[in-house]
């Protein structure tokens, strides 16, 4: 079926053509206008309504990076359907190199939002009204906090089916089920009909070759699985996912220096050791040992820790999953041919 011509905010976009469009968010103290950005990619055959969003949180730069590569794919030439992608959903966070808005507040906490609300409430709300709810699914890209990191994974909603086959389709190496959280982009999409995936990679403020391969290839997968691109150049994963149900946070057991034996993407046992936590005279050590069987899904980075601070994120793991599910997928992207320096660069 051919497509009809797409309109966003009074733009009109015509099969088979790109356009970015930018819609106005507010203006800076020093008159600088603000505006979020959307390339639109409307294929000239009908098909899914997609968006692919980054950076939400200003800091998380791994997402753009991704955004960037996924915009150079070849594939995206003959596609079908409609691509909405949008690097950078925080600019203010963005430009500061913070999390935040510039009033301390987490965007991804202000959504529904409100057209005469504070900045992130404004913000949210343009973004939910004129993109997310413009789609029929979503794909939203973080990575962890600033000064820890995630293993590549896959955020699905509890009982969400349609969530559930994007994930299967994306093949990160861990798929974990994760509750929605009040005032979030994925918990509001959701509750008006846009499911949104989110994948969960890196670190704030930091690229991560690997991590950034496993977004791109994912998102091709997804987009395959929905018949929006062919099956040329885009590999299946070959190997099973871990699925997990529930994760945890294991926190420094005293304050000092941080010595970890353990890292993102190793799989653990009850009682192994994962660090030790000692004063800087090295009077004392208090062991971390792991509580419970599961795979390391995140880690601090950072050598000095306060007692209560968290340090493992250890999530349980399935038994379908193989021991080897992460080093095979980082194999496989090593050799993709989709990820040569020519594409990279």
């Amino acid at each position: 079926m051919i497509n009809a011509p797409f309109e966003i905010a009074g733009h009109r976009i015509a099969r088979g053509a790109n356009k970015t469009v930018h819609l106005p968010v507010s203006t800076l103290p020093d008159h600088t206008p603000v505006t979020l950005s959307v390339q639109v990619h409307h294929g000239k055959n009908a098909g899914p309504t997609l968006f692919v969003s980054a950076a939400v949180h200003g800091d998380e730069v791994i997402g753009v990076e991704i955004v960037r590569r996924l915009l150079r794919a070849p594939q995206l030439k003959t596609m079908r359907g409609t691509l909405l992608v949008i690097p950078i959903v925080n600019s203010f966070g963005f430009l500061n190199r913070s999390r935040y808005l510039p009033d301390r507040r987490d965007l991804n906490r202000c959504f529904p939002g409100h057209p005469s609300g504070s900045l992130g409430s404004r913000l949210a709300h343009i973004f939910l009204k004129d993109v997310v709810l413009r789609c029929d699914m979503g794909i939203d890209l973080h990575s962890a906090a600033i000064h820890r990191t995630n293993l590549p994974q896959i955020r699905v909603s509890p009982g969400d089916e349609v969530t559930g086959k994007m994930a299967a389709a994306f093949g990160a190496p861990v798929v974990l089920t994760s509750p929605l959280r009040e005032g979030s982009l994925r918990a509001e999409a959701a509750a008006r009909g846009t499911p949104v995936l989110l994948y969960e990679a890196g670190e704030g403020l930091r690229f991560d070759e690997m991590a950034v391969r496993a977004g791109v290839m994912g998102i091709l997968r997804v987009m395959r699985s929905l018949d929006m691109v062919s099956a040329k150049g885009i590999a299946k994963a070959k190997a099973e996912p871990y699925f997990c149900k529930s994760s945890t946070w294991l926190r420094a057991p005293a304050g000092g220096l941080l010595r970890t034996f353990r890292a993102e993407g190793e799989t653990v046992e009850a009682g192994d050791l994962l660090a030790i936590v000692s004063d800087p005279f090295g009077g004392t050590e208090t062991d971390l040992s792991s509580p419970s069987a599961g795979i390391l899904i995140g880690r601090a980075i950072l050598p000095v820790v306060n007692e209560g601070d968290a340090v493992f994120h250890l999530a349980a793991t399935h038994p379908r999953a193989s021991e080897d599910t992460v080093e095979d997928l980082a194999t496989q992207l090593e050799t993709d041919p989709l990820f040569d320096e020519d594409e990279i660069i």
